[in-house]
């Protein structure tokens, strides 16, 4: 069947409440490159939304699933243990951001990782209520629908849906309205805190500390637009948390293995979460998932109550092994910082070259962003522009922003054309707008 045929297959016959990017068919990935069904190679800054964090078929992940393919494929968690298994906790111990990070719990995907965490923390505390951030996403399933507020359409005519969720604001500074009325007094690096202050009145208007199990995070907002939190805003969380016997639960699905340019998103922060959950880049492509908490509370549950017939697959885990191990071989947490360096400079630079264009630029490691002025569909024609020029890219949150998430080991030469295509492709689209409305004074988006 020709490319376009298969294109039109998939039309009819797969669901349509899948979004996507392209309509094109993807045959193959290598590194940074995957090659469509018609013979079109692209870069792909994408890495199918943080999961190829390696790269596309690393070949040494490649070579350890492989391996386990033809010792054992499927040995179910609640049959007995299993190697792989065991040797992932081997593997992933020594790079949890607390020492008392030490029990674990492996599923298939990210929103199971985050009901597993729910059900963790109900369970431990005795408490019903968790709490989590406007502009958060957390998942697609029944449980996790109520807790993704990124985007309405999510959860949008599936109501009703899971119980006990509140919601405070992230401090999103760039779109914070009291920094937008303070005339420069507040920003990013003075924030005022006032998510710290509505969270408080949360806990004393709608949810009691009492009924309050969990509060859950993600260290750098994912699909609300890779906003960073601001210095102090994480201790002021766990003091909280610390008062009024809550816990933190970090959910570093998209963030973690090394996707900010540490392990896991929350060291940057010097925070202890109670629970941290991960999927994504863990096995770099293949389906895992995981909580991990300190014994005491993973030890309240009862055996039964955890499990899944694929949690926690030998080729999965084997696959994640790998990945550990080339985070080391590699020196992969360098890699980002300086690759990551190279893009924030470039964007940064854009945004000088057009303040009336670009809104905000911000970010860490590999894992950036680029916030648009509002009401051009900036992004949109950016990302455009860079899919003519075979380079795959993403909008994300509700405001007009483009994220970027390459591989983890990207090339020098790679980061470079990639780097190029991008600005190229802005100043294109800026080429099609009035002069004047991208090259003077910015003002914040609608």
């Amino acid at each position: 069947m020709s490319a376009s045929k298969l294109a039109e297959f998939g039309t009819r016959h797969v669901a349509k409440g899948i979004g996507r990017l392209a309509t094109e068919v993807i045959e193959s990935g290598s590194g940074s490159y995957v090659t469509m069904a018609s013979g079109r190679k692209m870069l792909d800054f994408t890495c199918g939304i943080g999961v190829a964090n390696l790269g596309h078929c690393h070949p040494a992940v490649t070579k350890a699933a492989q391996k386990q393919v033809g010792t054992m494929v499927h040995a179910q968690v609640n049959i007995a243990f299993q190697k792989p298994y065991l040797e992932l906790i081997q593997s992933l111990l020594p790079v949890m951001p607390h020492k008392s990070l030490d029990t674990f719990f492996f599923w298939n995907s990210g929103s199971e990782a985050v009901e597993a965490a729910v059900k963790l923390a109900r369970h431990a505390t005795k408490k019903p209520n968790i709490i989590v951030m406007q502009g958060s996403y957390h998942g697609r399933t029944f449980g996790t629908m109520a807790m993704t507020r990124s985007k309405t359409i999510y959860g949008e005519n599936y109501s009703p849906l899971m119980p006990g969720v509140f919601s405070v604001p992230f401090p999103y500074c760039a779109q914070c309205s009291i920094a937008k009325h303070s005339n420069g007094k507040f920003n990013y690096d003075n924030c005022c805190m006032d998510p710290v202050d509505q969270l408080e009145l949360l806990l004393k208007r709608e949810t009691a500390p009492s009924d309050t199990a969990a509060i859950f995070i993600e260290p750098l907002l994912g699909e609300g637009g890779y906003v960073p939190p601001p210095a102090g805003y994480f201790q002021r969380i766990r003091e909280i948390c610390d008062k009024n016997n809550i816990l933190l639960v970090a959910d570093e699905v998209q963030s973690g293995f090394g996707r900010t340019g540490k392990m896991f998103a929350i060291e940057h922060f010097g925070v202890r979460p109670d629970i941290l959950v991960m999927a994504k880049g863990i096995a770099n492509g293949f389906p895992l998932s995981g909580i991990v908490s300190r014994k005491e509370l993973m030890d309240t549950q009862k055996p039964g109550s955890m499990g899944g017939t694929y949690a926690g697959n030998a080729v999965s885990c084997a696959a994640g092994i790998a990945v550990a191990q080339a985070f080391k071989d590699e020196k992969i947490l360098d890699n980002v910082n300086t690759r990551g360096k190279e893009m924030k400079d470039m964007l940064q630079k854009a945004k000088s070259d057009f303040p009336k264009m670009i809104y905000d630029v911000r970010g860490l490691g590999l894992m950036l962003a680029c916030e648009f002025v509002g009401g051009k569909s900036f992004a949109s024609k950016v990302q455009a522009k860079c899919m003519e020029k075979d380079m795959l890219i993403l909008t994300t949150s509700i405001y007009d922003t483009l994220r970027f998430i390459p591989p983890l080991n990207i090339t020098k030469e790679d980061m470079a054309k990639g780097l190029g295509i991008i600005r190229e492709a802005i100043e294109e689209v800026a080429a099609g707008e009035d002069p004047q409305e991208t090259k003077t004074k910015g003002q914040a988006p609608e």
